[in-house]
């Protein structure tokens, strides 16, 4: 089965016409698939010795040993044995023995590539729930790892899918799943082979089973890197709930094979010898989309040309050759630009790599081309089926402290899966906002400063990347920065974006209900929801987005005006001394200069002179006007006046936590003054009076570490028409 491009093998579900599959190129090896239905029960059970493997599993071992060809196999004939003779006299609905349905679910793992211990444990998945065997048998017969799949599996099979059942229920099923990924790949086989069988019950059970196959298990699937499965799967449910669509994307399937000429045929061939010329070992193969992709595709473009009708597959050894098969084909051909992905230097969160991109035919049509190694075209089909065991280690290494088994294989999304769904505050909360998750089938990779990568849903915030790093630590957050520039919460992060969030050290830090309008993460709903639930009557930063401090007077205007108290005396000013006799010095208060500033002065009326800061933009403008400088320089007295702007984000006692920082490091408060809040940002101006100036870089650092506050410079004036 292929990731982009399987169709159902076998008789569809509902009509006589869903088993029409698209035509595909002839692979190498290839073996023909098996279809256990048109098995009779001799052939199944047939005259099989007790010493040795039955033929009824002949099939699956062919097909394992394709993949593990030093497996050993005793483990299978022997769980073959116990399935057999306690499933026998069961049959199914559709009159076959029942033994067919555990031997097809074993078959399609063996398929995919899941080792020994997940095709014994699928063999026997159904004997605890449906037979006297117990899951101490089971233990005693075929080890501790068989046992886990198989109890984890009868769980699963326990669990009502009716809609009042479904939040706890399905709870459940995931934490199995995440505790041991197997045991959602033995479930999803069991699905597609149920879903293959589907004809034999009425029609509204048909499509009861069918829509939670689309709303839940293919997304599962998706998320697995199950391509194989879910691409199945989708047809299935295609052809039961829509019956008439199915039947038309049939018929255009159809006529597309019956053509005379395939473009992509000739484009492969093309391709080969692009590739052969350049020395470029490789696998040319012509994909057909599975017939909901062509459904997608035809609502998409409307009339469809042949070469909408499949893809090409370029397999090579290494990761290098794919990038070398790149190059090759947007020299010899004209590549799409828009059309190139690289999903192997950024992997997508299913686990899948490859290189996408198109080539324009010179009639018009755009060919579709996806190039990867062997290894990973495995895991594009098989997903987590394809990477073994991954309880290999010691038993003590398999167990974590709190008990839950450490798995390497398990994808990020699933890992965060199950940290939120632990705070859920109820079943209801977790049932919907996994539902929205599972509706999300984009993921788009964002960078952190550091180089790390965050997986999140197309459309997600800085508020879900705030989350998906920090957990309820992100609490704490107070701003971002993306690709360098700041940006509020609500900010929506595109592929590639680099994303700095800003936390802020004040353990009191609440996050803001609006907050909520703005994630879309369960990650994040989840964690905001629960805090405002053990919250209550608090609506964390929301109170700072309306106004700049919470302790404002309720009769002061938006903008705040405060000057320090006690007697107006005259500051003292840093001593100044003068190239002009007589002169009377004025530190200019548009840059107000202080020790070690470098420093100049100009003349004005009344045998003034005014001292600036040399980078004032006032200098510039007083050279143009002819003004004489004056000669400047710092005497040994060190106090000054200052003014300093503070740039922060909104948030609760934010003012008088930074006074409180300035008022420690020495700094008397001459003015301040706090503009309105704008997009959840603040300015404030402090004119502050220091008893030396030397003083003034640890005042601004003690500044900028107040929690909220993101940057602190000293005051600039402004040239004319800025």
């Amino acid at each position: 089965m292929n990731a982009e491009a399987t169709n159902p093998a076998s008789p569809g579900p509902a009509t006589p016409t869903a088993g029409a599959v698209a035509p595909t190129a002839p692979r190498r090896k290839a073996r023909p698939r098996i279809d256990l239905r048109r098995l009779g029960r001799a052939a199944l059970l047939g005259p099989a010795a007790r010493d040795r493997l039955p033929d009824a599993i002949g099939h699956v071992v062919e097909a394992h040993r394709a993949h593990h060809p030093d497996a050993d196999l005793d483990p299978l004939r022997r769980a073959y044995l116990l399935a057999e003779s306690s499933h026998r006299g069961q049959m199914r609905k559709s009159g076959e023995p029942y033994i067919t349905h555990p031997l097809a679910v074993t078959l399609i793992l063996a398929e995919l590539g899941a080792e020994t211990t997940t095709l014994t444990a699928s063999l026997l998945h159904d004997t605890v729930e449906d037979t006297d065997v117990t899951l101490d048998q089971v233990g005693e017969q075929f080890g501790a790892e068989v046992r886990y799949l198989v109890d984890g599996v009868t769980k699963l099979e326990k669990v009502d899918y009716g809609a009042a059942a479904e939040p706890e229920t399905f709870r459940k099923m995931l934490v199995a799943t995440g505790n041991d990924v197997r045991v959602m790949s033995i479930k999803l086989a069991d699905r597609l082979h149920n879903m293959r069988t589907l004809g034999v019950m009425r029609r509204e059970k048909q499509e009861r089973i069918a829509k939670v196959t689309r709303d839940v298990l293919i997304p599962l699937a998706e998320r697995l890197g199950v391509q194989a499965l879910k691409t199945e799967l989708e047809d299935l449910v295609f052809a039961v709930l829509h019956p008439e669509e199915y039947e038309r994307t049939r018929e255009l399937i159809a006529e597309n094979a019956a053509r005379a000429d395939d473009p992509l045929t000739g484009v492969a061939d093309e391709v080969r010898k692009v590739l052969r010329e350049a020395d470029i070992p490789a696998e040319v193969l012509i994909r057909p989309r599975h017939f909901v992709s062509v459904h997608r595709v035809s609502r998409k473009r409307g009339r469809l040309g042949g070469a909408d009708f499949g893809r090409l597959l370029v397999l090579v050894q290494e990761d290098a050759d794919c990038y070398g098969v790149l190059g090759e084909l947007h020299t010899c051909m004209t590549p799409v630009v828009s059309e190139f992905k690289d999903f192997i230097a950024v992997p997508k969160f299913n686990l899948y790599q490859s290189l996408h991109t198109a080539v324009a035919r010179g009639d018009g049509q755009v060919v579709e081309v996806l190039i990867r190694t062997h290894q990973m075209h495995k895991v594009a089909e098989a997903g987590v089926v394809a990477l073994g065991n991954p309880y290999a280690p010691s038993a003590e290494e398999q167990t974590a402290s709190d008990g839950e088994r450490a798995d390497p294989t398990r994808p990020g999304w699933l890992s965060r899966l199950l940290d939120w769904q632990r705070g859920a505050p109820d079943p209801d909360t977790f049932w919907s906002t996994l539902r929205e998750d599972l509706a999300q089938d984009r993921e788009i990779t964002v960078f952190r400063p550091d180089g790390g990568t965050l997986g999140l849903p197309e459309g997600a915030t800085c508020v879900d990347a705030a989350y998906a790093q920090y957990g309820e630590d992100a609490h704490a957050c107070i701003g971002a920065r993306v690709n360098g520039r700041l940006a509020t919460l609500s900010t929506v992060l595109r592929d590639g974006d680099t994303v700095q969030l800003l936390m802020g050290q004040d353990p009191a830090s609440e996050p803001s209900r609006k907050w909520l309008e703005h994630a879309h993460t369960p990650a994040a709903r989840i964690a905001i929801q629960r805090w405002l639930a053990t919250h209550p009557g608090h609506d964390g930063s929301a109170e700072a987005e309306e106004r700049p401090e919470t302790d404002r007077p309720a009769d002061e205007g938006p903008v705040v005006r405060r000057t320090a108290p006690g007697p107006a005396t005259r500051p003292a000013t840093p001593d100044v001394l003068v190239d002009r006799v007589g002169a009377t010095v004025r530190l200019a208060g548009c840059c107000t200069p202080v020790p070690p500033d470098e420093v100049t002065g100009f003349a004005v009326r009344g045998g003034v002179v005014t001292v600036h800061r040399a980078e004032c933009a006032v200098v510039a403008r007083m050279k143009s006007g002819g003004r004489t400088e004056i000669g400047v320089r710092w005497g040994d007295t060190a106090g000054c006046r200052v003014t300093l702007l503070a740039e922060s984000f909104v948030r609760p006692h934010l003012l008088a936590d930074l006074t409180e920082a300035m008022a420690l490091e020495g700094a008397e408060i001459v003015s301040a003054t706090v503009e309105p809040p704008d997009r959840q940002r603040v300015r404030h101006t402090y004119t502050v009076q220091l008893p030396d100036a030397a003083h003034l870089p640890a005042l601004m650092r003690a500044m900028r570490n107040v929690a909220g506050v993101y940057d602190v410079n000293r005051a600039q004036s402004r040239p004319p028409g800025a």
